[in-house]
This record gives C-alpha cells, structure tokens and sequence, in this order.
C-alpha cells in the first residue's frame, strides 16, 4: 500500500471524511550553502522523498493533527495558538499562525501526515511539511496565494514560531520546483530562473551520516548572527552601499576585516566565495561540463568545513571516501550541516561500487552505518 492511502485511510477512519492529498517535497541544494539568508544565490531541486498530507476543514474551531509515522497526535484550538509540548506540531501551528494573521480562519483544520523523506538528513522535512499545511489551507479555504507569497508565508512560520531564523531555499525549493530541472534562485530579489538539469549518464546521490541535527540549535543562529557582525564592520566604513554580504568583495573582507575579526573575516570570505562558485557552476551546467561543477562541489564543502564550520567529522569521512572514488565527480555536505548528507554526483556505471565503498570505509572508519539516497528530480508542492 502506497503511503498516501495509508494517511487517507487513517483520516477516514478518524475524520469519517475523504481527505484532499497533497505531496510536498523535500530539496536537495547542488551547491550555495548558508548563502540564503546573506541575500545570495542558490541551486536547489525538488525531489522524489516527500511530505505526503490528508487534510480537511473542520465544522468548529479545534485543530486536529496526527505525525502517522511518530505515531503521535496534537489536538488544540484556533483561539489558543502557543507553542506545543511536541516539537513537531509547532512546524503546522507557526503556519496556521501566520494564515491567521493575513486572513483570520472562522474553522480549524484535520492532517494526518506522513513521509519519504528521511527526517534529520538536511532533506527539509519541515520546509516540505509547511509548504504542505499552507497549500492546504489556502485550497480549502479558497485563500487565493500565489506560491511565492506560500513560500514566504511558510519561512516566516518557522522565523517566528518554531525560532528558527532559516533562509527561503528550503521553502522556495519544495514549493516551486520543476521535474528536471534546478532552480537559480537569487535570495535577496526572489527572481528565479529554471535551467534543465542535464545529467545523463550521472546520479545525484545522498549519503546520510546518521549524525541528527536541528537547525533550531544555537549554532545555526550564531553563524547568522556572525555574518551581519561582518556586514556591520563594513557598513561602517561604506555606509549604505552595503545591505548584506551580497554587496561584499573578498577585497573589502581583506582590507577591513581580516586582521580585525578573523573569526568574522573566516565566515563572510566563505559566504561571497560561495556565491562565486555557484555562478561559475551554473555556467558549467550550462556548458555541460559535469567535471568542472563538480570540483566546484569539492570546494564548497572545503569552506563549509574549514571556514564556516558547520561541518562534522562524519560529513568529513563522507566527503573524502567519495572523492577518491574514481566514479565520483564532486561531492560535499549539503544542508544546515553539524550532521544530514553529502549529496554526491556519482557516474551510474560506477554507481554500485560506490555505494559499496562508501558503506564499507565509512563503517570501518566511524563505527557507524550509513543510509544511501538516489534522487530523482521533482515537482513541487500539488494536490494528487
């Protein structure tokens, strides 16, 4: 049985109604790491590991969630929307919060969800489950939002309710994107452009380190919170001229930050080299030279572990073992980091191999086992 008729059939026998079904996706990101929320570029996909939602309005007030595969239920009221005590329900209370606001809702809302994304491998299973609950609640409640204002709505929810201060990819990503193709999405504008993902003879594939992360630690914030420190130490030498590190040359960070901050000049360097490399690496794809994008991929994870250091040893193992596989033309950590996957683009030829190689070195060399994804790039959020 397909897990979309699992949900619908626990909402029937729950609701005693026939539920809409809405799949929301996780993402992978190709390469621009912690670049979102500094206003600059990334290269994102939706893919085939989902969020999968049953949902329906409710006659009165009440909001009645089910996590099918926790095995866990919240029950509360629109009159009353706090924090829960279950971690995962303040992901669909934040957005039913922020619809609140734009358009108060007279009734409450039934979900039963589950999913194919693997949770804590840097997939964004929260991004896809609010997506998901806010598509939802504008179809049934005929709201009348476009999907970027949902993507908007939905990186709010988790800014202001879950206390996460993430950036628009996640969302932007599982909301918007287009089977075979990736997505050019500058942060700071919200244009986006889509370019066709021409891999054949090639596979995205995630290696998950089995190390858990939450993006709402103390960690991910404080990366933020060191990038506009160095956006500040520049503002006060050029004034406005500077808005975030989008607006900042590498010479600007040696010339006023470096011998200063160095810890500062560390984080912002890898944020504006990281923007260059991911438009060196659109044109690349646009050339279709796989090879040369993938050193690009060995780069970024280069400065996503020594100079923004949100990497782990485990992501480290991974990345190594792949990179001296013959079959494998880049790879790095993808995600939050402190944990998730290494997304990796592995010739299919040598596919088995390296699946083979990676479990074996990386047990013998961490004690632990490590979970293999192939990806398949998908749409984004829709109603089955």
């Amino acid at each position: 049985m397909q897990i979309q008729d699992t949900l619908s059939a626990t909402f029937a026998a729950t609701f005693g109604e026939t539920p809409v079904l809405i799949k929301s996706p996780g993402r992978v990101n190709l390469i621009g790491e912690h670049t979102d929320y500094n206003m600059g570029f990334v290269l994102p996909a939706a893919i085939d590991k989902a969020i999968y939602l049953a949902v329906g309005p409710r006659t009165d007030r009440q909001l009645h969630f089910i996590a099918a595969d926790l095995n866990s239920t919240y029950k509360g009221s629109l009159d009353s929307l706090t924090h829960a005590a279950k971690g995962w329900a303040n992901y669909l209370l934040g957005v039913v919060d922020e619809v609140n606001k734009l358009t108060p809702l007279a009734t409450g809302l039934n979900v039963v969800f589950g999913g194919t994304i693997p949770i804590g491998a840097g997939l964004s299973s929260s991004a896809a489950l609010e997506n998901g609950v806010v598509f939802a609640l504008n179809h049934l409640y005929n709201l009348g939002m476009e999907r970027v204002s949902m993507v908007k709505l939905s990186q709010r929810a988790e800014n202001n309710f879950v206390g996460a201060k993430v950036g628009i990819m996640d969302m932007f990503a599982s909301m918007m994107g287009r089977k075979g193709s990736v997505i050019q999405l500058d942060c700071r504008s919200l244009e986006y452009a889509y370019a066709p993902l021409q891999l054949d003879g090639f596979r995205i594939v995630l290696c998950d380190s089995r190390v858990k992360h939450s993006l709402v630690t103390s960690e991910y914030n404080t990366r933020r919170a060191e990038c506009e420190a160095g956006v500040a130490m520049l503002q006060a030498v050029y004034g406005d001229s500077i808005q975030s590190l989008r607006d900042v040359t590498i010479d600007m960070l040696n010339q006023h930050v470096r011998d200063q901050e160095p810890l500062l000049y560390r984080r912002c360097a890898y944020v504006v080299l990281e923007n260059g490399r991911l438009l060196d690496g659109v044109a690349d794809l646009q050339r279709g030279d796989v090879a040369a994008f993938g050193q690009r991929m060995y780069g970024s994870h280069e400065g996503l572990s020594k100079w923004y250091e949100v990497s782990c040893p485990e992501l480290d193992i991974l990345e190594t073992i792949a990179r001296n596989h013959p079959g494998v033309l880049g790879a790095r950590m993808m995600g939050g980091g402190f944990g998730g996957c290494t997304i990796n683009l592995v010739r299919e030829e040598a596919l088995a191999d390296f699946e083979k190689t990676i479990r074996e070195q990386y047990k013998a060399q961490t004690g632990k086992d490590t979970s293999i994804y192939s990806c398949v790039i998908e749409d984004g959020t829709h109603i089955l």
